[in-house]
């Protein structure tokens, strides 16, 4: 590759089930192997580094019980360097509503509510 090429990013869910069939003393070892494996092959590159909250992320609930799938980012740097990481997924943020202007008529017809009346009060 050459220098001038910027980061490739890609978000991948993977399957760790497979896990399952190690002996349960080495699985949270397997699963670290198998998010490796799997990042060389579709990353194409020898040199792959997790990051330390992924790695908890996995060996949070112990060595004989890692998670059965993991969702991943995976970016690989000018230098051939994958790094995997746990991915955040954005949040939306909900969209402010309009203004709503006070001079407008009420949208009930001839029915006032308690708050109408209230201001009609205090204006008088």
């Amino acid at each position: 590759m050459s220098s001038t090429e910027e980061n490739i990013t890609r978000v991948y869910t993977i399957n760790l089930g497979r896990a399952w069939i190690t002996p349960e003393h080495k699985r949270t070892d397997r699963v670290v192997n198998m998010i490796k494996e799997f990042a060389e092959k579709h990353m194409k590159s020898s040199e792959i580094k997790l990051d330390q909250d992924l790695n908890r992320q996995v060996w949070s609930r112990g060595k004989t019980n890692p998670p059965r799938k993991v969702r991943v980012k995976m970016v690989k740097d000018e230098d051939d360097v994958v790094t995997v990481s746990l991915y955040e997924e954005p949040t939306e943020s909900a969209p402010t509503p309009a203004p709503t202007t006070e001079t407008a008529a009420p949208s009930t017809e001839g029915k006032l509510t308690e708050e109408t009346k209230a201001e009609e009060q205090k204006t008088k």
